[in-house]
């Protein structure tokens, strides 16, 4: 799989706290992981959208992903508000994440990720547009090979 990432990206990454650059990492690696993982998948790009790192591909929805001032001990992982990724998300895992409205998982920075969880939500984000004609975004047929 291709990786095309912008200098602006490391440098956005490198003016984050520790703690909550740590997460990003993180989460980014999660993201890359993901897609290398899926066949249908040969290229992502890292980018920067309103300032926050980004990750697209053909075939799906963009994710971003960010720490706030405002909000210092968590970090969000941002999908588009209008596709059905949130509240998919909101069925699927209940109470596993915190959300925020149908645009965000919120992730605080002194706890464990739920990796296994997280995987399948950015999966189906990254095959989004091969994905949302079904009823949970193919989450449950991944959740057998995560």
């Amino acid at each position: 799989m291709k990786i095309i990432s912008e200098q602006t990206v490391s440098e956005r990454f490198e003016s984050y706290p520790d703690k909550a650059k740590l997460r990003l990492h993180e989460i980014r690696d999660l993201i890359f992981k993901v897609a290398d993982e899926s066949q249908e998948i040969n290229e992502i790009t890292e980018t920067l959208k309103w300032n926050e790192p980004a990750y697209l591909t053909k075939v799906g929805s963009t994710i971003r992903i960010d720490w706030k001032e405002k909000s210092p001990n968590q970090v969000a992982v941002y999908f588009k508000c209008t596709s059905k990724l949130v509240p998919t998300f909101r069925e699927k895992f209940g109470s596993t994440f915190d959300y925020e409205k149908n645009r965000a998982l919120i992730f605080k920075l002194n706890q464990d990720l739920p990796t296994k969880e997280l995987k399948l939500c950015i999966k189906a984000a990254l095959l989004y547009h091969r994905v949302k004609g079904e009823n949970d975004l193919g989450i449950s047929s991944q959740n057998k090979s995560v």
